[in-house]
C-alpha cells in the first residue's frame, strides 16, 4: 500500500490552484456569481476557435465518450458556433430541470454548490485564446459546455449532480469539502465507465482534453480501478498533469447510490488516515488495469 502524507492545503476543485490571476470580470456579477452571458459580443475569431476545439473533439467521442455524452452532444450540435446558454437552458430544463447560469470563471465552493441543489450549472462565459489550445489552466466554456453539459441531459447522472450540491453544503458545515472535492475530481471531472464490457470517458476534464480523451482508455500507464466512494475520498490527484489513475464506474447510479448515505462516518475515518497516492494500488482493489507508470518516467526522465 502507498500512502503519503494528507495535505491540509490541497485546494478544492472550484479554487484556483495556480498563482495567476483569475480571469473574467467579476465586477458585475451578482451575490450568485452569475453575471449575464451577452452573446452578441463573441467574435469571429472566437467563435471559429470554438469550431475548431469543438470538430477536434467530436471526431474523438465515438471512439471513447460514454453512450450518453455522445448523444446528447448529437442531439445539442453547437459545432458551428459558441453555444447561447439560455437556448441550451430551455432544452435542458425539457430534459431534466436542470439550467445553465453564466459566470466569470471560478466561483467559491459556496456558491457552486448552491447552484448544483438548485439544479442550475455553472459555466463560465470567455473562451481560450489559440495559444491555449493544448492547456488551459482555468476551465473555459469549453470545458464547461463541451465536457459538463452532455450528462446533464442523462436523468441519473443530472439527479446525482443535485445531490452532489447539497452533500456540498453539508460538507462545508463540517469542515469536509477537500473529501468530496476528491469524489468531483475523480468521477465528474476524470471518471470512466463500462459499457458493452469496454471503458470509456464521461468526465468532462477528459472530454475536453484532446490528449487525455486517448491518454485515459489506451494508453498503459495510468491505473484503472473500481470505483468505491471511500477509496476515492481517500486518494490525492494531480493538477497538473494526466492522472495516474482513473475509478471506473458500473452504471452513474453508483454515484447517486454513493451520496445517498450518511457521509459523516467515512468523513471520520478517511481523516483520521494517511492519504494514498495518486498511483497507488491497493491489495482490496478492484483492478480493471494497473498501469506502467511509463508516462511518469518518462516526464522525470526528460
Amino acid at each position: 500500500m502507498s500512502r503519503i502524507a494528507k495535505k491540509s492545503s490541497e485546494p478544492s476543485f472550484t479554487v484556483a490552484t495556480t498563482s495567476h490571476e483569475l480571469r473574467g470580470d467579476y465586477s458585475k456579477a451578482a451575490a450568485d456569481f452569475t453575471i449575464q452571458q451577452d452573446w452578441s459580443k463573441y467574435t469571429e475569431a472566437e467563435h471559429a476557435l470554438w469550431r475548431k476545439l469543438y470538430q477536434r473533439q467530436a471526431a474523438l467521442m465515438p471512439r471513447y465518450a460514454a453512450e450518453r455524452v455522445q448523444q446528447s452532444l448529437d442531439h445539442l450540435d453547437f459545432s458551428g458556433a459558441i453555444p447561447n446558454l439560455e437556448a441550451v437552458s430551455r432544452k435542458l430544463q425539457a430534459a431534466t430541470s436542470w439550467r445553465l447560469v453564466a459566470v466569470p470563471g471560478f466561483i467559491p465552493d459556496a456558491a457552486f454548490f448552491a447552484h448544483l441543489a438548485q439544479r442550475q450549472f455553472p459555466v463560465t462565459i470567455w473562451l481560450r485564446t489559440p495559444e491555449e489550445i493544448d492547456y488551459l489552466v482555468e476551465p473555459d466554456i469549453f470545458h464547461d459546455f463541451f465536457g459538463h453539459v452532455p450528462l446533464l441531459f442523462d436523468p441519473t447522472f443530472a439527479d446525482f449532480l443535485q445531490l452532489y450540491g447539497v452533500k456540498g453544503q453539508e460538507a462545508e458545515r463540517l469542515g469536509m469539502t477537500q473529501y468530496l472535492a476528491r469524489m468531483y475530481w475523480y468521477t465528474v471531472e476524470f471518471g470512466l465507465i463500462r459499457e458493452g464490457g469496454k471503458i470509456k470517458a464521461y468526465g468532462a476534464g477528459i472530454l475536453s482534453s484532446f490528449a487525455e480523451t486517448s491518454f485515459c482508455v489506451d494508453d498503459p500507464s495510468p491505473n484503472r480501478i473500481a470505483f468505491e466512494l471511500e477509496r476515492v475520498m481517500n486518494t490525492l490527484y494531480r493538477i497538473d498533469d494526466f492522472q495516474e489513475t482513473y475509478f471506473v464506474l458500473e452504471s452513474y447510479s453508483e454515484l447517486f447510490a454513493a451520496l445517498q448515505r450518511d457521509l459523516r462516518p467515512i468523513y471520520d475515518r478517511v481523516k483520521a488516515l494517511p492519504d494514498h497516492a495518486p498511483d497507488a494500488v491497493l491489495c482490496d482493489d478492484c483492478v480493471y488495469w494497473r498501469g506502467t507508470g511509463a508516462w511518469k518516467k518518462r516526464k522525470r526522465a526528460g
